[in-house]
């Protein structure tokens, strides 16, 4: 990033400290109580300027949409307790967000991002607890330093004053203590699963079908045992229920139990095809798992929806017929699009003027008719031209739902501040009901014969979720079980609903480009979350999933894919990116990793593509051969299905990013203007190809095409 130029500027330099004493230190160095007031280092300032007013009095003003700045470095060892970082500042604008980073280095993961930091016209006090981080990354040494980022917005002036890191207060060390607690049982939590996950129980749950009116389950029991059948609901937490409500009981093995498919409970009309089923010995306090859970695996479709094959690998990303330029589905042309489906924007609890009303478990759910409308026309343009459908499943945190009843409801109860969507809440009746409710408004409505409205072919299940503090949003640092098995039920609950409607429905994991390590910001391995699902798959009964995998440049800002050196061809790779697409493919065509061991699971390159970081010709030229280097590695790799460039047109919002094969829609020059990239997406595939991708072979530094595809070690 470049550095503004500083206006006129004096500041204290270093932190001040009273000592204790004088002389040589011992060994290791003594650490020393701070008190004094922090400053920052003018050095570092980025996209703001900032004015000395006092020597701990500052004020700063913002000039671009990435403002931030350093505290001068730690010049000694941080004081015992001093992990609360507090200010005062005054100012009539509010920002978005203040981020801190405990660097060095300077990333996502050493980082801690506020809400909204309220307007303020008089001098209002600021703190935020930096304990937990300081902790996990053993910051507080020499020459570490703190970086702040006040929002990402422009022209917003702040006086701040008396920067400090202090102790906690009273309630401050209450609440840390509820965090430490938290942490622990978080802990536990995540160790049961993985115990549960692994281990070999002495009955079976063989199978479980759904017809339109029962459930029939079927198992095995070890010889002499007396076990009964227990009803596991979406919202319990396996692992610590300590006496099942719904049981039923067993007789002989093998076993055959059929139930009524709908009961009345908890004041809804349930569905039990989203249960799972266990075999339990009963005992006086607690009963015991014999079984592990197991979910439907065979579900009585409403309808017999045709199948549809992809006319060829190219697709779009961000798809919506509003966007203009609908001729590229024919000009291209597409065989597959995304769609994004914020389920939060249209849904409410109580009647909405002019809503379409849809009733599920015997209640009514109301859906703003003017949204609904949007998405038949994306929908329906996307059906007209036989084109494959992956609508994007997201749930947008509380303060963007239509209905704040409806935030309250699907908001996870530990979503933190600021992260772009939440983790849908799967905790209680009421929030799985509301959530089951908008994916059956849209199977019913998108998988009907002669799709009147369009159609849903496969449902990706939120965004990039090994990163999902920053996208999908539960909370931070949650250990990586804990997060996985709720994914787990909401694409479980999404894919019974679809099945329901049509037979051929299938959903999908969504990924960033992260292999063997979490990408950069991210929390979890890609590759530990996948082994997780397949682990569930096998335990609990198979389910037609597959990967949304967005395998982007190692630096999304740098079109030349072909340099990352974190894409390795190794099944370890830390990354994989447009350059080792042969590690996805080799995954995809392994036994161990296909549906029922026998289907390969369904492969979109659903978000990716490469960037222009300027509308300069050389910039131009270099996105576009990223994509020539990208499609002559897809085509010849047949595990993976289809790509979905993103996206579709340049826009503002994606950190000035302009990964597009269209221009700005409002570009000065040319307004929504063809990118040379959008020539090669359009030659790719047909008998000008060769032509068309010729030049870019120079840039790349290929001889020959077939110099691109590697063996995988």
């Amino acid at each position: 990033m470049k550095t503004n130029c500083m206006t006129a500027i004096t500041f204290c330099c270093g932190f001040m400290f009273f000592l204790a004493c004088r002389g040589n230190p011992p060994e290791p160095p003594p650490v020393i109580k701070q008190t004094a007031y922090l400053s920052f280092d003018a050095a570092t300032a980025n996209q703001l300027d900032i004015t000395a007013k006092s020597s701990h009095q500052y004020q700063i003003r913002t000039t671009g949409a990435d403002p931030y700045i350093q505290l001068l470095p730690l010049t000694s060892g941080l004081a015992d307790g001093h992990v609360v970082l507090a200010f005062e500042y005054q100012t009539t604008s509010s920002l978005h967000h203040l981020q801190v980073f405990l660097g060095a280095p300077v990333s996502e993961e050493r980082s801690l991002k506020t809400s909204q930091v309220a307007s303020a016209p008089s001098w209002k006090t600021f703190s935020i607890d930096l304990g937990d981080q300081i902790r996990e990354f053993s910051w507080g040494n020499t020459g570490d330093f703190i970086r702040l980022d006040f929002g990402d917005e422009a022209n917003i002036t702040l006086d701040i004053k008396n920067v400090q890191l202090r102790k906690r207060n009273e309630a401050e060390e209450k609440l840390a203590r509820e965090r430490e607690l938290f942490r622990q049982d978080d802990e536990a939590l995540n160790q049961e699963i993985a115990a549960y996950l692994n281990r070999s129980y002495p009955a079976e749950i063989a199978d479980v079908s759904v017809s339109k009116e029962t459930i029939t389950i079927r198992g095995t029991l070890p010889g002499g045992e007396a076990a009964v059948l227990a009803e596991v609901m979406p919202y319990e937490q396996l692992s610590r229920i300590e006496t099942f409500k719904n049981k039923h009981p067993i007789d002989g093995s093998p076993f055959s139990l059929s139930l009524d498919r709908y009961v009345e409970q908890e004041g809804f009309r349930y569905d039990r095809a989203l249960s799972a089923w266990a075999v339990v010995r009963e005992g006086g306090t607690r009963d015991e798992l014999l079984s592990h859970a197991h979910y439907a695996n065979d579900i009585q479709a409403q309808w017999s929806m045709p199948a549809q094959s992809l006319a060829h690998k190219k697709g779009l990303g961000g798809f919506s017929a509003n966007r203009g330029f609908i001729e590229d589905l024919d000009d291209l042309p597409v065989g597959s699009v995304t769609v994004n489906v914020p389920i939060t924007s249209f849904l409410y609890l109580n009647a909405h003027p002019g809503a379409y009303v849809h009733e599920y478990g015997g209640r009514p759910y109301y859906f703003d008719r003017a949204k609904i409308d949007e998405l038949d026309k994306t929908f329906r343009a996307a059906a007209a031209k036989n084109i494959i459908v992956s609508a994007i499943i997201l749930v947008q945190k509380a303060a963007e739902c239509a209905d704040p009843a409806v935030g309250r409801l699907l908001q996870h109860e530990h979503y933190t501040a600021d992260a772009f969507f939440t983790m849908p809440r799967l905790d209680n009746a009421e929030s799985v009901y509301c959530y089951a409710a908008a994916l059956d408004f849209l199977a019913d409505r998108y998988c009907r014969p002669g799709s009147p409205y369009g159609r849903i072919h496969h449902w990706i299940m939120h965004n990039e979720v090994d990163a999902g503090s920053t996208w999908t949003n539960m909370g931070k640092n949650r250990p990586l079980f804990v997060f996985l098995d709720n994914y787990y039920k909401s694409m479980r609950i999404c894919y019974t609903i679809a099945r329901n409607y049509d037979e051929r429905s299938e959903v999908l994991g969504s990924f960033t480009h992260s292999w063997t390590n979490p990408a950069p910001g991210g929390d979890y391995a890609t590759l530990d979350m996948i082994n997780g699902l397949l682990r569930y798959s096998e335990v609990e009964g198979d389910f037609q999933w597959g990967l949304a995998y967005h395998p982007y440049p190692e630096d999304l800002n740098e079109p030349k894919t072909w340099n990352d050196s974190q894409a390795t061809f190794s099944t370890k790779t830390p990354l994989v990116t447009f350059k080792n697409l042969e590690v996805l493919d080799n995954w995809a065509k392994k036994p161990e990793n296909t549906y029922l061991k026998t289907n390969k699971r369904t492969i979109w390159l659903s978000e990716n593509g490469t960037n222009s970081r300027t509308y300069e010709e050389k910039d131009l030229q270099e996105q576009a051969a990223g994509l020539a280097y990208a499609w002559k590695k897809l085509e010849r790799l047949d595990g993976i299905d289809a790509m979905q460039w993103h996206n579709w047109i340049d826009n503002r919002g994606e950190f000035g990013l302009r990964i597009g094969l269209r221009r700005f829609p409002d570009d000065e020059e040319d307004p929504g203007g063809r990118k040379p990239v959008w020539y090669v997406y359009q030659a790719a595939g047909t008998e000008r190809e060769d032509a068309v991708f010729e030049p870019y072979k120079s840039i790349i530094g290929l001889s020959n095409w077939d110099e691109i595809i590697k063996d995988i070690q």
